[in-house]
């Protein structure tokens, strides 16, 4: 796998509208490359999960803790990945993968400009970019510039 710039918006809330215009979007729906898209889709946008769901979602933490947060790679239509996470927090966290295998000043630019619509898409107050930055799964995660190389806007204090 190629080196990736990740771009990342932060989404308050968990609205079921938000998801489905990401993923009607974004998402590579007849061939999402993760068959938990679905339950997802159940579970997060057409509120009519199947028995199951729960648990096909709860693998994809990466905490042990119940309602930690979780992150759904999948294939995207126009970029190398689209990554959806609901944090710990009760917020969204959307992504998209840009293929960088030279880490290019271009795709900066590209992450730059994808981040402005982004944000302007989803109402977001912020968003992120680094290469393989993994999507923040809390508000203490976002804030963590330890592989962040661009930051835009910023989260008020009584966001989740």
């Amino acid at each position: 796998m190629p080196p990736c710039l990740d771009v990342y918006v932060w989404v308050p809330g968990c609205e079921p509208d938000v998801f489905r215009a990401f993923v009607d979007r974004y998402v590579d729906v007849d061939d999402p490359g993760d068959e938990r898209l679905h339950s997802f889709m159940r579970t997060y946008i057409t509120g009519s999960p199947h028995s199951g769901d729960a648990e096909a979602l709860q693998d994809l933490d990466r905490s042990a803790d119940a309602g930690s947060g979780f992150s759904l790679y999948i294939r995207a239509r126009n970029h190398y990945q689209a990554i959806i996470t609901v944090t710990r927090d009760g917020a969204s966290v959307l992504g998209l993968s840009l293929d960088d295998p030279d880490n290019s000043a271009q795709t900066l630019e590209q992450a730059t400009d994808l981040l402005g619509r982004l944000r302007q898409e989803f109402s977001s107050p912020a968003g992120v970019a680094g290469v393989e930055l993994p999507p923040a799964q809390s508000r203490e995660e976002w804030n963590d510039d330890a592989l962040v190389q661009l930051r835009v806007g910023e989260l008020p204090e009584d966001m989740r």
